[in-house]
């Protein structure tokens, strides 16, 4: 479906992030039966509508002025996820039984712990362990990992 999606001006100086610049997302509300639509950087906001499109553009228009309120206040705007730096680490703590079954899962699969658990947060839930790492003379790719489906 085509349709045109109302361009937010440029953000300047003292009005903060352009609305485009956030992270949207539309879903259906069985309870309240209409197309709501989210934003990730604003959680406490949202807007409902008819269909997608009046979702989008209501909730955008929406989150630009609140931006606008907040730059006139004084108040500095939520930095959009879409322009953060990530940089690829993060520390997570788990229950130390699950920390060890992943050590032996990591192990019996040759591969490293960490690459293990990127393996597991970048698949579906219920993906398969990634293969067991190939000797240093015959040592595959990351491009070549393999995975086995266990039912």
């Amino acid at each position: 479906m085509n349709a045109a999606i109302r361009k937010q001006p440029a953000s300047g100086p003292k009005s903060g992030p352009a609305a485009d610049h956030y992270t949207y997302r539309v879903s259906w509300s069985e309870e309240d039966q209409e197309f709501v639509a989210t934003c990730a950087e604003f959680p406490s906001i949202s807007h409902l509508a008819a269909n997608q499109i009046e979702a989008i553009e209501g909730l955008r228009a929406l989150v630009g002025d609140v931006v606008k309120d907040m730059a006139a206040s004084g108040e500095t705007p939520p930095e959009p996820l879409a322009e953060r730096r990530f940089s690829g680490e993060f520390i997570t703590r788990v229950p130390g039984e699950l920390h060890r079954l992943l050590t032996i899962e990591a192990a019996e699969a040759g591969v490293s712990l960490n690459r293990l658990v990127s393996f597991k947060l970048a698949m579906p839930l219920r993906a398969a362990t990634p293969a067991r790492r190939a000797s240093p003379a015959r040592r595959a790719s990351p491009a070549r990992l393999k995975t086995t489906r266990t039912n």
